[in-house]
């Protein structure tokens, strides 16, 4: 026989259970350390408006301002933003030739280098080397690690994401990006499915959607007010490219960091979150799994 507390905690269970659910989300921060006007956009985004996470890049410029702002901004969850493509490697270029220049930076050309750590051993070593190097750079900030992606979503590559899972194990790996945005091409589905299967078997948590894949760079008040009108049931990620002022990089020559921040701030955006969803701080919040 059940005690009545127990019989009370089991009805209030149940009922939780047969509620309707509210859509959860997480506002991400990319590129976190790239420089010190993202950084100040990052902070500025938690700290006044609905960002409640940062992927942090531990080879860029600014990275050690970046983690001295997350050390001040207590709640602010922060993940590795792996960097395989465009953007400066861990090691030095002596340790993986097969995979940067003399200055030691990631070449753009992705396809290229996917093919390259498929099939080219030597390339997979060096490959398994940097990314545990990435891995160590965190842990070395002593933050602790909400979640794991990779500059321009190379972790959809299947050697990548093999490498990822068994090297982050050994750091605590417990969440992942899925790059799984609604309305997305039809060829990309087999992959994302199988990275799907390949995290559950994995037991390390994914979004069930993300958004700012279709509009990145250009995730302004208008783009965040759209999506979370239509937002889907379970995890989504929403995430962006805030900062200060523009031109970073002329890899994102057209992106438009200050409006991005902007929506961050937004009473109109922060009103709709409250009203239409449950946000997450990271997914390292309870809320999230």
């Amino acid at each position: 026989m059940r005690t009545r507390l127990e019989r009370a905690a089991l009805a209030a269970a149940m009922n939780a259970a047969l509620a309707p659910t509210r859509p959860r989300l997480i506002v991400t921060a990319d590129d976190f350390g790239l420089h010190e006007a993202v950084n100040e956009a990052v902070e500025r985004g938690y700290r006044e408006g609905v960002l409640r996470a940062a992927s942090l890049m531990v080879t860029a410029p600014a990275v050690a301002d970046a983690v001295a702002r997350a050390r001040n901004s207590p709640g602010l969850a922060v993940g590795l933003h792996l960097v395989l493509a465009d953007g400066q490697a861990a090691l030095p270029p002596t340790q993986i030739p097969d995979l940067v220049d003399a200055q030691g930076r990631f070449g753009s050309a992705m396809a290229r280098d996917g093919v390259r750590f498929f099939f080219l051993p030597r390339v997979r070593r060096q490959l398994a080397a940097e990314i545990r190097a990435q891995f160590e750079a965190f842990a070395a900030t002593g933050l602790s690690l909400d979640h794991v992606n990779a500059h321009k979503h190379f972790h959809l590559h299947p050697t990548v994401l093999s490498l990822l899972l068994s090297i982050g194990r050994d750091y605590g790996l417990r969440a992942v990006r899925l790059p799984a945005e609604p309305g997305m091409g039809p060829w990309l589905q087999p992959w994302l499915a199988l990275m799907r299967r390949r995290l559950r078997r994995a037991g390390v948590l994914c979004n069930d959607h993300v958004f700012g894949i279709r509009h990145s760079g250009g995730m302004d008040e208008s783009a965040l007010l759209e999506v979370l009108g239509h937002l889907p049931e379970g995890l989504s990620e929403l995430y962006l490219h805030p900062a200060v002022h523009g031109q970073l990089t002329s890899s994102m020559a057209d992106y438009r960091h200050a409006d991005e921040l902007a929506a961050l701030l937004s009473p109109r955006v922060q009103r709709a979150i409250a009203e239409r969803c449950l946000l997450c701080h990271g997914f390292g919040d309870p809320a999230a799994a």
